[in-house]
């Protein structure tokens, strides 16, 4: 399959997931590639009359979010989201539960994601996987302060920190200010537990592990397009 014909795939996913949005709502609006379709697929709604607000998870999608016309906000005017369209780096099958953050906005995706009615994500084929780790790294954004120590503790759960670096060799810095740690920990047999003890590590600002959260996941594939929907138990 061609660069051209996945692309094609994932709009076409995005435009099936967009039409769970419906007038008047409150929308999550993802960070990365694939939810760089959602925005511009739900611009052309908004211009045809759709009304919606978008609170961004990064300053990359609100800026994209303002060239194409859609309307934002922030948590001061919303407290609570219908709806936030995302994308993920891997999507266990069965579960939905998931890896993101290999895009940089992981804190402010989960944020989002954890003050939404639904999180519905937008995946290509290649992103599914039996268990979470197979093929990506959990991002883990910790404090610029002792982040050497955090990446000490992190390590004693049983994964291979290393700090994320921009193509110049620089530290990767988040919207927020923080570091992100690619944590290799190989196969999650239990991805729950492994989120907790992240979360109790102290200098761990949040990880990129997002269980029990997906509402639905519209993958992109080779056949067309399919929607996943979550057991009700993993539902929030």
């Amino acid at each position: 399959m061609t660069m051209i014909d996945r692309d094609q795939l994932k709009r076409a996913a995005a435009q099936r997931a967009i039409e769970e949005v419906k007038d008047g709502m409150v929308v999550g609006l993802g960070t990365g590639t694939t939810a760089a379709h959602v925005v511009e697929d739900l611009a052309v709604r908004v211009a045809a009359g759709l009304r919606v607000v978008g609170i961004p998870t990064s300053e990359r999608t609100a800026a994209l979010a303002r060239q194409l016309g859609i309307k934002i906000a922030t948590f001061a005017e919303h407290q609570r989201l219908d709806v936030t369209i995302d994308g993920a780096d891997e999507v266990q099958l069965g579960t939905l539960d998931l890896i993101k953050g290999l895009g940089g906005a992981l804190l402010r995706e989960k944020i989002v994601a954890a003050a939404s009615d639904r999180l519905i994500i937008v995946v290509d084929q290649e992103k599914l996987v039996h268990q979470l780790g197979e093929h990506t790294p959990v991002p883990v954004e910790v404090t610029q302060f002792g982040w050497q120590a955090t990446a000490v503790a992190l390590a004693k759960l049983g994964c291979v920190p290393e700090r994320r670096n921009t193509d110049g060799g620089e530290p990767f810095v988040t919207d927020g200010g923080n570091f992100i740690l690619d944590c290799r920990f190989g196969v999650l047999t239990d991805p729950g537990a492994v989120e907790r003890k992240i979360a109790m590590t102290v200098g761990a600002v949040e990880s990129g592990l997002f269980v029990g959260r997906s509402s639905m996941v519209v993958v992109a594939s080779t056949t067309g397009v399919e929607v996943l929907n979550a057991p009700e138990r993993h539902r929030t």
